[in-house]
């Protein structure tokens, strides 16, 4: 994994940054430096305004392979800007957008119950496709276009990755980690499709990387789509890791299984530029 150093975050002034709502931080958690990077937090013209994002890139490059990296239920908090920084030491721009930026703060709940019923449930698919088309928009738009553009993202993250690569022609390849592939019984009325709805319609390949032991999403359910594509006839691959729960890239939280997680993020860079992106 392209990261510069791991620090042990024990104190709450080392941990600023990451949502509230997942601490105690994890004492093993990686924090991936700046060094050699162009860093910053930019703003996306959308409907209505403009959306903030997190980017990072290698320093002065031109055009570059480019992943947008879709955040988790907790919003662009350290850990997702920390991926970005990973994905750019990696040679990719990799851009952030707030997908909820227009129903509140999702790093300031201290709570799950409140930021599912106050933000996501109001967040709309609609809207986020709206907010990845205008960053698809950003980024070809900028001077040294992007070779490619791929998609990423975790958790609330990975269930749009398969939607949006359903939608959109403008991405090369998509990895998916841990993201609902099935309707639920609580679903909000925003998200009343699922990603086994559209395998048929996938526009890009995409990656799905799932825990076996991953309490949310059964293996059963992996498995519905993984027939759903083979019949759809559609290039995309779903990997399982033995004994990985809900979670496990994230190594800010207790979920996290490195051997899994490192994995990943090689199986991730190797999807993107054999398909495209790089």
């Amino acid at each position: 994994m392209a990261v510069t150093r791991r620090k042990f975050l024990v104190s709450s002034a080392a941990a600023a940054g990451y949502a509230l709502a997942v601490r105690p931080i994890s004492a093993a958690t990686i924090e991936t430096g700046s060094a050699g990077l162009d860093v910053a937090y930019i703003s996306i013209p959308v409907p209505g305004g403009t959306m903030p994002a997190y980017m990072a890139a290698p320093a002065k490059a031109g055009g570059l392979p480019t992943v947008i990296v879709v955040h988790e239920i907790f919003g662009v908090h350290e850990h997702i800007r920390d991926v970005c920084r990973r994905l750019a030491k990696s040679g990719f721009r990799a851009v952030a957008p707030n997908l909820y930026h227009r129903h509140g703060d999702a790093t300031k709940y201290t709570e799950i119950e409140p930021l599912i019923k106050e933000i996501v449930s109001k967040t709309t698919d609609d809207e986020v496709f709206g907010d990845l088309d205008a960053t698809l928009a950003y980024l070809n738009a900028q001077p040294g276009k992007p070779t490619g553009v791929g998609i990423t993202g975790f958790c609330w993250g990975g269930r749009v990755v398969w939607m949006y690569s359903a939608h959109s022609a403008g991405i090369k390849a998509g990895v998916a980690w841990y993201g609902r592939l099935v309707p639920r019984p609580d679903a909000p009325p925003s998200t009343t499709k699922q990603p086994i709805d559209v395998a048929v319609d996938l526009k890009a390949p995409v990656l799905g990387l799932y825990g076996e032991k991953d309490e949310g999403i059964p293996l059963d359910s992996v498995e519905k789509m993984r027939a759903a594509l083979q019949a759809a006839g559609k290039p995309s691959e779903i990997k399982v890791y033995e004994g990985a729960q809900h979670g496990f890239h994230a190594d800010y939280r207790p979920s996290y299984l490195e051997s899994a997680a490192q994995d990943g993020y090689k199986r991730m860079v190797d999807w993107f530029r054999k398909n495209g992106v790089a």
